[in-house]
């Protein structure tokens, strides 16, 4: 496996001057930069956004435009979001995997 593959699935060229911004994933602390989407974000520290809900395989997002449902993820404290069209911000607790008390 690649040190890319072992990391995140994506890989910055550009941009890299961009100021941090620290968010948290399932319970570990990561840092993405400004101007990213949550699903980027995800993507440069992770190999997958999260898991498929019917199988071990892993989900990136899918139409990366807010409609085909696939990027959802979790925040700790609250509603679940699209990863794809939410903008990062600073200090948000986000879940791969829906909580326990999550309907």
């Amino acid at each position: 496996m690649s040190a890319a593959a072992a990391s995140g699935r994506l890989v910055r060229l550009a941009g890299t001057e961009r100021a941090p911004v620290r968010f948290t994933l399932d319970g570990i602390a990561r840092t993405g930069l400004s101007g990213d989407t949550v699903l980027s974000a995800i993507l440069a520290v992770a190999p997958a956004l999260r898991r498929a809900e019917f199988g071990p395989e892993g989900r990136a997002g899918f139409c990366l435009m807010g409609a085909c449902q696939d990027c959802w993820v979790w925040q700790a404290e609250g509603p679940r979001l699209r990863a794809c069209s939410t903008p990062l911000s600073e200090g948000m607790n986000l879940l791969t995997e829906a909580p326990g008390d999550w309907l």
